[in-house]
């Protein structure tokens, strides 16, 4: 077990005065067996009205107002959590599902929906055309398989930070030759989905105690990977960033059918684009050795 202690900040600033529209943030560690949140505070200035709740995706979202005016706005969201998951994770597939192709019980079916729909419009299949070398056979082995895309992508792609906001289409990260752990991350979905499985893109934090991991800065930042839906085991985590498996070393915020819908903080203000200054953003995740009590 690992407890880990992560601030993520986010600071705007502005030229003028301006009114702040809504914010919706996405801050908050989703928990599963693998990770229990033990502590969470979110400070906000200037001061707002924050209602939480839960998204289709039991994401679990505060929405902030803002009855003043400003010239900053600084967001902190500091936890608390342990993580529990194994390095070498073993996943109880079921019989039915540990070659591919195979397929999802009804059930299991409608309810991953666009999960296991391709969401990039790919008239000529290229990405089809990508992937499907990759099939080794028919049957193959399902694990086998998805770790030979989350390989070939890193094979293939090379990694670049980005300040830029936004995420590139998996043909264009293709056609690049480059991109940010978001883009590898829409590519890897997209692949696997081109395939028949069902994938969801996560949003969370990246801990990185050997500093040997790609797809955090200096001043740190969010990470994005992929869960893949593979029945008796449930959601696995790949990261095709680092080439890895399982959910060691990654605390999960948010995860969603596309990338833009877990974006860990987004709003608006009332004023011209020129007033708009900058924005910073900065993520410290590390090991506490201290005892703590659930909030």
């Amino acid at each position: 077990m690992t407890h880990l202690a992560i601030t993520h900040k986010t600071h705007y600033r502005f030229r003028n005065t301006i009114a702040l529209g809504p914010h919706r943030m996405m801050l908050r560690p989703r928990e599963t067996r693998d990770l229990t949140l033990l502590s969470f505070k979110l400070d906000i200035w200037p001061e707002a009205l924050i209602d939480w709740s839960h998204d289709v995706a039991g994401n679990t979202v505060a929405s902030a107002s803002f009855p003043s005016t400003t010239r900053e706005l600084e967001i902190t969201a500091r936890m608390l959590v342990d993580l529990r998951a194994p390095v070498w994770p073993v996943f109880p597939i079921a019989a039915s599902a540990t070659s591919y192709p195979f397929s999802y019980a009804p059930d299991e079916l409608t309810d991953l929906g666009a999960l296991a729909t391709p969401q990039y419009c790919d008239q000529q299949k290229r990405l089809l055309g990508w992937v499907e070398p990759l099939v080794a056979a028919r049957p193959t082995d399902t694990l086998a398989l998805l770790k030979d895309i989350s390989h070939a992508i890193t094979a293939q792609v090379t990694y670049r930070e980005r300040e830029t906001e936004g995420t590139q289409g998996p043909l264009e990260t293709l056609d690049r030759g480059w991109g940010t752990c978001r883009d590898f991350a829409v590519l890897f979905a997209e692949a696997v989905r081109t395939l028949g499985f069902g994938a969801r893109l996560v949003s969370g934090y990246l801990f990185d105690p050997r500093q040997d991991r790609i797809g955090t800065t200096k001043a740190g930042a969010t990470h994005a990977w992929v869960e893949v839906f593979i029945p008796g085991a449930g959601w696995i985590a790949f990261d095709p960033t680092n080439r890895s498996v399982g959910s060691a070393n990654l605390v999960a915020v948010a995860a969603a059918r596309n990338i833009h819908q877990i974006s860990p903080v987004s709003g608006s203000f009332a004023g011209r684009d020129t007033d708009f200054l900058s924005l910073n953003v900065t993520v410290n995740v590390c090991a506490e050795v201290a005892n703590y009590s659930r909030d």
